[in-house]
């Protein structure tokens, strides 16, 4: 497993949709972009910007009650990208023992944000999905959009969104 940070979110080009970017701490610094939905990408913005809001959304509840049951999140691991779904293990320590939970990526990130518990992928994931990219120029480039993306989520209702009634919501984390 290679240590990773958060490097921040982002929207895919063609599409619009969200993504969070992942960078290996070490060299050779690959980044590895995990789609995610709108949801998770508000949570992970607003943990990233050390946001709250008066009523806790279900990462701030999950963060509670591990502590709540004096438990804590050990880490997060991307393990395997399985026909282009990224999945995660959230591994979790409480007085019984150790137990590794089956996660979304955008779930177990925006949890391990709030919990400041570290990030890993696994060599096979960074092999398969992850990209070289020249570091000064891209950097700059990300920082705008995430800036862009924040002052989105300043102006966006959340309201918006919200499924609309009797229709089925996509499932996150499921393009690569």
């Amino acid at each position: 497993m290679k240590p990773l940070d958060v490097l921040g979110l982002n929207m895919e080009a063609g599409s619009g949709a969200p993504l969070v970017l992942l960078r290996e701490q070490d060299a050779p610094h690959r980044v590895l972009p995990i789609f995610i939905g709108g949801r998770e990408a508000v949570a992970i913005a607003l943990a990233l910007s050390g946001q709250s809001l008066p009523r806790p959304l279900s990462h701030d509840l999950l963060a509670a009650l591990i502590e709540s049951l004096d438990a804590h999140v050990d880490h997060v691991e991307v393990t395997e990208v399985r026909e282009g779904t990224f999945l995660a293990e959230l591994a979790v320590r409480g007085p019984h023992g150790g137990v590794s939970l089956d996660s979304r990526p955008s779930d177990a990130i925006a949890l391990a944000l709030r919990v400041d518990a570290p990030l890993f992928a696994s060599d096979a994931v960074l092999d398969e999905a992850g990209a070289l990219v020249a570091v000064e120029t891209e950097d700059r480039a990300i920082d705008e959009d995430v800036d862009r993306f924040r002052a989105f989520l300043d102006e966006v209702d959340p309201a918006e969104f919200e499924k609309p009634e009797g229709r089925d919501e996509p499932p996150d984390d499921t393009r690569n």
